[in-house]
């Protein structure tokens, strides 16, 4: 196999998430709601109806929101850029993008997965994709645990009107036993690429292109198992997106429908064998 290119990009340390936190302290916060005693003016402008694709949508006030389904997240590829409320975009701070909640507002969301419940900040607008109901920042992805998968259900209860500032808040985190001689990380001062040539090794092709910078701004989008590598199709350089690896071919298919499910219709299963 060709030389990787992109090496895994390492998941933000926790204690920068804690700093994104206005209110409620630590990660182990309490269980309750931020009280936001000085709310920030929900921006006009955001309340309008508006179309997307042929589609109408119509924010509102909604007090009893309360949906199950699907997730996604977004980082470094929109990172400071302005966001419907007219804030930059944080990756590292706790917030969301939402179609029709007032903006600013709170939201709490759970991983149903998992059991974590975290408080975000929702001052922009998305995700315009079938059966997703909200996008989450980098940050807020990996405090629920969907940093690595992309995609995952989750419950999102509104929660009420923002403060002024900031408003992303920790609030539980899935019990866990700890292991008894916890292993850590340590990241290689050269990325290597990982063996995929055994049968039992599956792979994730995501897309592949001609320009190298826009496969290393999908890989970056696609988190931290993706990776451009280096090919040749009919003597031209090619840049092929893949995510894994994944020990056999039902995790692998679940983790295709998960990039599928994040714009890229064409993914495919590749086989070390």
């Amino acid at each position: 196999m060709a030389r990787l290119l992109k090496g895994v990009v390492i998941a933000a340390a926790f204690s920068s998430l804690a700093a994104c936190a206005s209110l409620g302290g630590g990660r182990e916060a309490s269980l309750r709601p931020p009280v936001v005693t000085d709310p920030a003016p929900i921006v006009s402008g955001t309340m309008r109806p508006y179309q997307i694709r042929g589609r109408w949508y119509r924010p509102a006030e909604q007090p009893n929101y309360d949906e199950v389904g699907l997730a996604s997240w977004y980082g470094a590829q929109h990172n400071g850029r302005p966001t419907s409320t007219g804030e930059r975009f944080d990756m590292n701070a706790l917030t969301a993008a939402h179609k029709t909640l007032p903006l600013p507002s709170l939201v709490e969301v759970t991983n149903r997965a998992n059991g974590r419940r975290v408080i975000l900040r929702v001052n922009d607008r998305g995700p315009f994709v079938d059966s997703r109901i909200i996008d989450l920042s980098r940050a807020a992805a990996e405090e629920l645990g969907l940093l690595s998968q992309g995609v995952g259900e989750v419950r999102v209860r509104y929660v009420g009107r923002a403060p002024r500032t900031g408003g992303g808040t920790p609030m539980r985190r899935a019990e866990a036993a700890a292991p008894s001689r916890p292993t850590p990380y340590v990241q290689p001062a050269t990325p290597t690429a990982p063996v995929i040539s055994e049968a039992s090794a599956y792979w994730v092709q995501a897309g592949a292109f001609s320009d190298r910078r826009a496969a290393i701004r999908i890989a970056d989008r696609l988190g931290d198992q993706a990776s451009v590598q280096d090919i040749r199709r009919d003597g031209q350089p090619l840049f092929r997106v893949i995510v894994g690896p994944w020990p056999d071919a039902n995790a692998a298919e679940q983790a295709r429908q998960a990039v599928i499910a994040r714009g890229f219709g064409d993914a495919l299963l590749i086989s070390g064998g």
